[in-house]
């Protein structure tokens, strides 16, 4: 399974999840890779340090000489890999602007180390430009995570049209897998209107597992760990486990 985590929405906690659910899947035994799309390389600073990192996801993605095997590196977490970003990234787009295999690019490259893992993560940054294409016509999977806030539901039209149209050509066997609330404040009425308007629009395709805002979580990053070594019995943490467990149900 190769698992895009997508949503254009910035602060919906897209790379929380792509580090706790690759985390949680690596506990479970499963060997796992992170791959870290996004510039901002938050997966990455989470279980590496970045300043001794020498080729990145960009190098694959640019050098024809460069594979995966250059750049993934072990984590402390049992059974966890990670591709790392760098800030490089960020130059991606306009460098493969006119290259006709652009949208391929990460396919072609993860074919050559996807047998070699049970589960890959793909973390995307919050756009729907050439990186996260390339995200999705690698993947098999799709998860979107939506905030449990008033502007919830703003973008997932686009994204879903986006979705729409890999499906018609480079990648017929992308499947959204599910829909994941996040940052859910089950206190307030809002929240549960909210809760109430995703699940009408998404129906089964809710995950049941809701991750709730969390201190915890919000802070293990800044650690450098997952929140399973920072808090293991944190509401975050058992959040995430469940999670995974509702993600190898519907693969």
């Amino acid at each position: 399974m190769i698992l895009t985590i997508a949503n254009q929405k910035g602060g919906v906690g897209k790379t929380t999840t792509a580090i706790n659910l690759a985390a949680a899947l690596a506990k479970k035994g499963k060997k796992t890779l992170l791959l870290d799309l996004d510039p901002q390389s938050n997966s990455s600073i989470t279980f590496l340090d970045i300043h001794h990192v020498q080729k990145s996801v960009y190098d694959v993605l640019t050098d024809p000489q460069c594979g995966f095997r250059d750049v993934i590196q072990h984590t402390s977490v049992l059974h966890l890999d990670v591709a790392p970003a760098r800030i490089a990234l960020a130059k991606l787009e306009s460098n493969l602007v006119g290259e006709f295999d652009a949208p391929f690019r990460l396919k072609d490259k993860l074919d050559a180390v996807r047998k070699e893992y049970d589960v890959v993560v793909i973390d995307t940054p919050p756009t729907l430009g050439l990186i996260t294409v390339n995200a999705l016509v690698a993947c098999t999977h799709l998860l979107i995570p939506i905030q449990s806030s008033y502007f919830a539901l703003e973008g997932t039209d686009d994204l879903l049209e986006t979705v729409e149209r890999i499906k018609a050509r480079p990648n017929p066997n992308l499947k959204v897998m599910g829909v994941l609330i996040t940052l859910h404040d089950k206190r307030t009425v809002l929240a549960k209107d909210i809760y109430k308007q995703i699940r009408n629009v998404f129906g089964t395709k809710v995950f049941k597992t809701v991750i709730s805002k969390n201190v915890r979580l919000e802070e293990s990053p800044a650690y450098k760990e997952a929140i399973f070594s920072f808090a293991p019995h944190s509401t975050g943490a058992i959040e995430y486990f469940k999670l995974s467990d509702e993600v190898l149900d519907r693969v």
